[in-house]
């Protein structure tokens, strides 16, 4: 039975761009949101760095730094990252793996390039649930191969078709990495509910309804249709799409929480954990 003319039209007209950003640049990290801009409109995906590490240049890593309320999703395409944090994990994260961080009630962590070959890759937060935004920490490094990957499609988070990350995110929100070749046509439909939606390119370019470039994020209008992308040349871009977080984002130095008490209680934890980190001398 074919679809009634007005199912149609909505199907296949472009859905539009409502914000696109280059966000502001300081060394080897582009900023393309944070909580206090497009995370208000984006959540529950809150901060997104571009990061672009050149060998040899100097202030490139991530000092150890807390976190509470929010999980950290750290995907390189290119170069590989030194981790460690203070649920007891360190080690490697090959190019291609993926670094999830659930901050929880709060964590510290640090990373940084190792190697001779340049880094390509972005690092998101996510607003936690209130249910989880102050439980234990916990954290999960993949290896490439344990990604899922599905024709130009790796999932990093949540599903694509048939396919389930291992990430323990809550339910709700999708992160595709996607590579294109030149020509190339790919068509995202969200799951029911996922009226947020946005992507941001790495290298390339793109056409969705609009141009989209090379270090750009745009986020796409709240609906519940379907994106077309068209490769203009090569490209390799990131695309988040989930539920709306239902609360106002209550901010930290470097937490992000649902209420005031929720945040009193990671910076209490977060204060708790730095005695330890001084004590044991991984922490100045």
């Amino acid at each position: 039975m074919s679809a009634p003319a007005t199912a149609t039209a909505t199907a296949t007209a472009p859905r539009a761009v409502a914000h696109r950003t280059r966000g502001t640049t300081h060394g080897p990290i582009t900023r393309l949101m944070s909580p206090a801009d497009l995370g208000q409109v984006l959540k529950p995906f809150i901060f997104l760095d571009l990061v672009h590490f050149q060998p040899g240049a100097a202030q490139q890593g991530f000092g150890m730094h807390p976190h509470s309320g929010i999980a950290t999703v750290t995907f390189l395409t290119e170069g590989d990252v030194r981790y460690e944090d203070s649920t007891g994990q360190a080690g490697l994260l090959p190019a291609g793996g993926v670094e999830w961080m659930r901050a929880g009630n709060g964590v510290w962590h640090t990373g940084a390039p190792v190697g001779d070959a340049p880094g390509l890759g972005f690092q998101l937060w996510v607003a936690l649930p209130a249910a989880l935004e102050n439980a234990p920490a916990h954290s999960q490094y993949l290896a490439p191969e344990l990604v899922p990957h599905i024709g130009p499609v790796r999932v990093l988070m949540g599903h694509y078709g048939p396919a389930h990350s291992p990430v323990a995110a809550p339910e709700g929100m999708t992160y595709l990495s996607v590579q294109l070749a030149r020509g190339e046509r790919w068509t995202y439909t969200p799951p029911a509910g996922h009226t947020v939606a946005w992507a941001a390119v790495a290298t390339g370019a793109l056409a969705a309804g609009e141009t989209i470039s090379a270090g750009e994020l745009v986020a796409f209008e709240s609906s519940g249709q379907s994106i077309e992308f068209v490769a203009t040349e090569a490209t390799r871009f990131v695309l988040g799409s989930a539920v709306p977080h239902p609360h106002e984002l209550v901010m930290g130095t470097f937490s992000v929480h649902t209420s005031q008490a929720a945040l009193q209680q990671g910076t209490t934890e977060i204060r708790r954990i730095a005695g330890q980190l001084r004590q044991a001398g991984r922490l100045r």
